[in-house]
């Protein structure tokens, strides 16, 4: 990974479509966040952005490139609102996402018991962003299974990260699930200029 993003491989693709759903300042936790670039990209664009991997490897560089402090140790499973503050992140998102091979790496059983823990960590009108291969383990056809019953709905689903139209044919996938209430109001500057009546 440190090699794709030495040779200048768009990394952040990712994290510009957090970005563009999330409310300026939001909370964003990165499941499985390996080097760490979309939390850095996130964090660049004013965010409150973590990540947590199981992978000392990865997270050895993640900590070279950003903030030490913004990264933990920890499975995708193993999230919840007690776990993560007890290793001194927030217990409460905005967005959680996964991207990349994260979800072919879990098992069966470990999908539906994350969408809930997550559905359980999400502010009002929060959503869990999942990019990722389409006929893949982990794929959207398990995604929406996990989802039932977590208090996660499927609002979007796009073929890329650039908000392609997705098909059965489409060989990657964007989904956003969300739970219920509202999204806290967008706060400037985010270029809305509202005219007067």
């Amino acid at each position: 990974m440190r090699g794709l993003m030495d040779a200048g491989v768009d990394l952040e693709v990712d994290a510009r479509f957090v970005d563009m759903l999330s409310p300026r300042r939001a909370h964003i936790l990165d499941l499985g966040c390996g080097i760490g670039s979309a939390v850095g990209a996130l964090r660049a664009r004013g965010h409150m952005a973590y990540g947590v991997d199981p992978s000392d490897d990865v997270l050895t560089v993640a900590r070279e490139l950003f903030d030490p402090a913004c990264f933990q140790d920890m499975s995708a499973g193993a999230v919840s609102a007690s776990a993560l503050p007890a290793r001194g992140l927030p217990g409460a998102f905005d967005f959680v996402f996964m991207s990349g091979n994260v979800p072919a790496f879990l098992t069966d059983d470990a999908l539906p018991k994350i969408f809930k823990q997550v559905s359980s960590i999400l502010n009002p009108g929060g959503g869990l962003i999942i990019g990722t291969s389409t006929k893949a383990k982990g794929g959207p056809a398990q995604q929406d299974v996990a989802a039932a019953g977590s208090g996660l709905t499927l609002t979007h689903r796009f073929s890329d990260w650039h908000l392609g139209p997705f098909s059965e044919e489409s060989p990657w996938s964007v989904s956003v699930y969300s739970n219920a209430g509202t999204r806290r109001a967008a706060e400037g500057p985010d270029g809305m200029f509202v005219l007067g009546a």
